[in-house]
């Protein structure tokens, strides 16, 4: 198999054809600054975004320099706009894709659907950010321990990773600028002035920042709003803290010290796109997919080496996947979150080119409500749940929220704990039992906390994930049955007290985060591809007092910034794109009783990626190939079989530095699946087809792993699913 490019020399060449292409767009960019910015993706239905036959500048090659062909692509775009009698449009993309973003009536859009170069026309949407952000609260709460295990001292040097997401925070220390830090001196990002911004922000960590907002509109923003790089809303700094925050960076809240906390590529560069932004209501929050593909191409222009979307969407290939197309196509290793909808929804980001991310558990400090020993049976002996405090409360008497109802408040509010819902007289010196749902878990205990209580049971009413929160009060979250026999408990025994007490910090057993999506059957490719942890994963967050800040988030936004620190960590260490995509699959771990359509190729295993034995390298080319109907070629390290009389095939290649031999098996099959051949001997840069072939195949959907152990002790296993 010919050896990828590399991203390097790509970028280098996609930048000879952006200077070029800079005087070409001198005029329009001069006409768009005096257009006005829409009204917003979910009020006005008249921005759309047009995707002409092709690939952009990153993707195209021919005997043409890049900047001419980049100029040609002008002139298309010119050409269809004119054929319609259309505006200026609001954005021009040249690099990842070739198409446009512009306003126009439902007669334009038909006429533009006609057109034989037209490849798409898509409204205009908000799409959500995949993560549900904690609150900052008392120190006390926080465990009193080193917090970053899994967080390397080291890791990322001579890279950039792209943030696309709600900016950046610049002051917290984990984006100091470091002294000796090896930088990556082929990037070619700006860093524009805006409110509460300056350009000197941009220090050497944070080597490029900038801000989309014409595709949300900035008459549908929320008041404390930037119009700049810097942060607001908190996503977006504790993504970047996540993905490559400066190492062994000192935890302090409310004057304690708590530990240190690193990104995962501690060492990288960051550069911020911040496509997000906050509206007056939180429901309407999220990134306009026209500002989010306009990023994607500007990222891919600037030459990041990483890029991180912590953002859900459809699950289909889109003009967003297609940007996404155009970075891996310069040499990127695009990670992406899989969204939250839980496992009656399908993987956001559908597309091969894209490691998609779903989320586990993770690690989970967990609690214990405690009973009187007297009054203590079976059933409530042990009601455990997630805590993150170490302090233990009681005995106290315990009071559910709905009882202790404030004058002229609905008990329906004081049940789920609702702020000002609750009665101090009742609950003053209580422990408080408060049901999930309706008002943020951290606003319970907050509105149990100035009511003068003293703990909070948290209830899930339906299945659902315990989570871990920075708490008012010390909060035991118990799951759906836990809280039935709790409730149960209390009926009988109304005028008892209870406990709150700490377990300690435990390694939960990996399971896949209840918010985790599944994959499509129909799809033709398997997802999410990896999970990593999405549940209490601790963040910088802006500061709102001058002091450092900090707080937990869950959800598929955090496994994603996780998995693109890890991706930097791995490219700087000489690995190409494909290679990298390859690793972090073939060396995750199984999920024990998981489905492989929620759960992929596994847990991401930073400390085995750098260890793969064997490659599964797809051509940049082939993403487009397969896009254009040509399924075949795709040399994903992942399958799904809905055809066994077809048998698989995929290609591995030696990515170590020895001569090996390789031996084949197949696992966890009910069906009858054999590979052949059976083993392999490979010298460093060679490759060799294999078939996996299904025998005798079982009455029901099935998946298992072909797994590849070479004789040095590595594993390349990925997952397959035998579908209908």
């Amino acid at each position: 198999m010919p050896v990828p490019l590399s991203h390097r020399t790509r970028i280098a060449a996609l930048r000879a054809g952006a200077t070029a292409l800079t005087s070409a767009l001198a005029l329009t960019a001069g006409l768009l600054a005096m257009a006005p910015a829409p009204a917003s993706a979910g009020s006005a239905d008249d921005l759309y975004l047009v995707t002409l036959q092709g690939a952009g500048t990153a993707g195209s090659s021919g005997f043409l320099p890049r900047s001419l062909r980049a100029t040609r692509m002008v002139a298309e775009q010119d050409a269809t706009l004119s054929s319609v009698d259309a505006p200026l449009p609001l954005y021009r993309w040249t690099t990842a894709l070739n198409g446009y973003a512009v306003r126009l009536t439902s007669e334009q859009v038909a006429s533009l659907r006609a057109a034989p170069s037209v490849v798409s026309v898509e409204r205009n949407e908000v799409r959500p950010l995949a993560g549900l952000a904690g609150d900052a609260g008392d120190a006390a709460l926080l465990a009193a321990e080193k917090l970053d295990r899994d967080r390397p001292p080291t890791g990322g040097a001579g890279t950039v990773i792209g943030m696309i997401d709600t900016g950046i925070a610049p002051e917290s220390p984990l984006f100091a600028q470091v002294r000796h830090q090896r930088g990556a001196s082929d990037f070619a990002g700006s860093c524009p002035e805006g409110q509460a911004w300056a350009s000197s922000e941009c220090n050497g960590k944070l080597v490029g920042a900038r801000w989309y907002v014409r595709g949300f509109g900035t008459d549908h923003l929320r008041a404390t709003s930037s119009l700049s790089p810097r942060d607001t809303d908190g996503h977006g700094t504790q993504m970047a803290s996540i993905a490559a925050g400066n190492a062994e960076v000192p935890v302090q809240v409310g004057g304690e010290r708590l530990g240190t906390l690193g990104g995962l590529a501690p060492e990288a560069q960051l550069a911020v796109y911040k496509a997000c932004w906050g509206a007056p209501d939180p429901a309407d929050d999220g990134c306009a997919s026209a500002d989010l593909v306009t990023a994607i191409d500007d990222a891919t222009r600037d030459g990041v080496d990483v890029l991180s979307l912590s953002v859900g969407g459809p699950a289909e290939i889109d003009t967003v996947e297609r940007a996404l197309l155009g970075a891996a196509e310069a040499g990127v290793v695009v990670t992406a979150a899989a969204g939250n909808g839980g496992e009656g929804s399908l993987a956001a980001h559908p597309s091969p080119w894209v490691t998609t991310v779903g989320g586990t558990t993770g690690d989970l400090r967990e609690g214990r409500v405690v009973v009187p020993a007297s009054l203590r049976t079976k059933r409530v002996a042990d009601l455990s749940g997630a805590m993150l405090s170490r302090r233990t409360v009681g005995p106290a008497p315990v009071v559910r929220g709905v009882d202790a109802a404030a004058d002229a408040e609905p008990r329906r509010d004081a049940r789920v704990c609702a702020p000002g819902s609750l009665d101090a007289a009742t609950v003053a010196g209580a422990i408080v039992v408060c049901e999930r749902g309706q008002v943020g878990r951290v606003d319970k205990s907050r509105a149990v906390s100035l009511a003068d209580g003293v703990g909070m049971v948290l209830v899930n009413q339906a299945r659902g994930s315990v989570d871990l929160d920075v708490h008012s009060v010390p909060t035991v979250h118990l799951d759906v049955q836990a809280g039935a026999r709790l409730a149960r408990w209390i009926k009988r025994n109304p005028d008892e007290r209870i406990s709150l007490r700490s377990l300690g910090h435990e390694k939960a057993r990996d399971r896949i985060a209840s918010l985790s999506p599944s994959g499509d059957l129909g799809a033709g490719v398997l997802k999410p591809d990896v999970l990593a942890t999405a549940s209490g994963v601790l963040g910088a967050v802006p500061s709102t007092n001058g002091s450092d800040a900090w707080d937990f988030v869950t959800g598929t936004s955090a496994a994603t910034a996780y998995t693109a620190g890890v991706a930097a960590s791995l490219l700087s260490r000489d690995r190409t794109a494909a290679q990298v995509r390859s690793a972090l699959a073939t060396t995750a771990a199984p999920v024990d009783r998981s489905e492989i359509l929620r759960s992929g190729a596994g847990r991401l295993r930073p400390d085995r990626v750098d260890s793969p034995g064997l490659g599964y390298l797809v051509e940049t080319g082939d993403y487009r190939d397969w896009l254009e109907g040509d399924a075949t070629s795709l040399n994903t390290p992942s399958a799904l079989i809905t055809n066994e009389a077809t048998p698989l095939t995929r290609t591995v290649t030696n990515v170590g530095k020895r001569r090996l031999y390789f031996s084949s098996s197949a696992r966890g099959f009910r069906s009858g699946v054999s590979v052949t051949p059976a083993a392999l001997r490979l010298g460093p840069g060679e490759s060799a087809t294999y078939t996996v072939t299904v025998e005798r195949r079982s009455p029901q959907l099935d998946d298992g792993y072909v797994v590849w152990r070479g004789a040095n002790g590595t594993v390349a296993r990925i997952p397959v699913v035998i579908g209908r």
